[in-house]
């Protein structure tokens, strides 16, 4: 049986932890500096989550939070920077919007249908810059900027009224999505509905870490992020796992608009909401790139969100969450380094000691090896 390993443990919560400590702190003094009370805010937001129909509204936010946070992770693994999440996730919810309001299938095929007219369309977005990052070494992170604009553009095009758009007042959209499409969800009375693709978020989740961990793909996947020359020597084709890493990153970020696009808005319109894909950026590295760490940090994300305007009406504002997301995401880098500095320091000091024992890597309780070189 695997010994569990306590320092390990450690090690992957004291990074997240004293990020976390380290924004509120660095917040507190902002608050502190603009002549506020640097609790009472964090209180009152405390005091939102205890609100049935808050906490709705945080797990449905969470939700698309924590599967682009999966789709920022997917790359981080292959250390792969797709930066292009959000204009994937926003170009698939469109074009699934769109297949919704003009085809009408039964339930049955109508709901996958569109789950796979957004994995398809994320992975063909994200696959021009793994094609073009694998064939003319073009980085990725300036491919999917790229792409994030060009995706902009081609929203713009498809909302015109002469091809996909549906004009509704002063609002663009594509049109209400056939009812068949609609996934219903789970309904909590006075508190709200979560929505039906919650457990898809879920399922995401341990579907990642399945394949992550438990499978032969997901081994290439790692080795190739950790050493492409070590990968390659050992028979896997880097080349062929950036372009895989990328084409699965780009289908998990189409599903990231769906718990909304099908449990709520069914259509895609100008309130549709944006930057969801930048948002997990953040969210992935303060989960670590683990799935249990993403869904606390997706769901910590989501209550600075829906908390956060509660502060408009006790005369604070309510930017005081976006300046913690920020500080957060600042936070997690320095306090990462220096856990892994830490942790490093600790190796060597016990690599040393056992040396100094007499641990020598070879020898054997009775000395074999000190009488083997006394008897030379």
């Amino acid at each position: 049986m695997k010994k569990f390993d306590k320092e390990r443990l450690l090690l992957a919560v004291a990074g997240p932890v004293i990020a976390l400590v380290v924004a509120v702190a660095l917040t507190s003094i902002v608050l502190v500096a603009s002549g506020k009370n640097p609790v009472e805010p964090y209180a009152l937001m405390f005091e939102q989550a205890t609100f049935s129909d808050v906490q709705v509204l945080i797990i449905n936010q969470a939700s698309m939070y924590y599967i682009a946070a999966l789709a920022v992770a997917i790359g981080f693994r292959m250390n792969l920077f797709n930066i292009g999440v959000d204009g994937q996730y926003q170009l698939a919810a469109m074009m699934t919007a769109i297949v919704g309001a003009h085809v009408a299938l039964p339930a049955p095929l109508q709901i996958p249908l569109l789950l796979l007219t957004a994995v398809f369309t994320g992975m063909f977005w994200s696959g021009i810059a793994g094609v073009l990052k694998v064939t003319r070494g073009v980085s990725e992170v300036v491919a999917t900027i790229m792409l994030n604009a060009i995706a902009t553009s081609v929203i713009g095009y498809l909302w015109l009224p002469n091809v996909f758009g549906v004009k509704v007042g002063n609002n663009n959209t594509t049109g209400e999505m056939k009812e068949s499409g609609w996934v219903p969800g789970i309904d909590l009375g006075a508190a709200g509905e979560i929505y039906g693709l919650v457990i898809l978020a879920v399922l995401l989740g341990i579907a990642y870490w399945v394949v992550l961990n438990r499978t032969r793909f997901g081994f290439d996947l790692r080795a190739s992020g950790a050493s492409q020359s070590a990968a390659a020597a050992s028979g896997v084709e880097p080349k062929r796992m950036v372009l895989a890493a990328m084409l699965l990153s780009g289908g998990m970020a189409g599903l990231a608009g769906l718990p909304i696009l099908l449990g709520d808005t069914h259509t895609y319109s100008l309130a549709f909401p944006t930057g969801i894909g930048f948002l997990g950026i953040g969210i992935a590295l303060l989960g670590r790139n683990n799935p249990t760490g993403i869904a606390f940090a997706a769901l910590l994300w989501a209550w600075l969100d829906k908390a956060s305007p509660e502060l408009d009406f006790h005369d604070y504002d309510k930017e005081i969450a976006v300046i913690m997301q920020g500080l957060i995401v600042l936070s997690v880098v320095v306090s990462y380094e220096a856990v892994r500095e830490w942790g490093l320091r600790r190796q060597q000091r016990r690599v040393g000691a056992e040396l100094a024992a007499g641990h020598v890597l070879g020898a054997t309780p009775d000395n074999t090896t000190e009488k083997e070189v006394a008897g030379r």
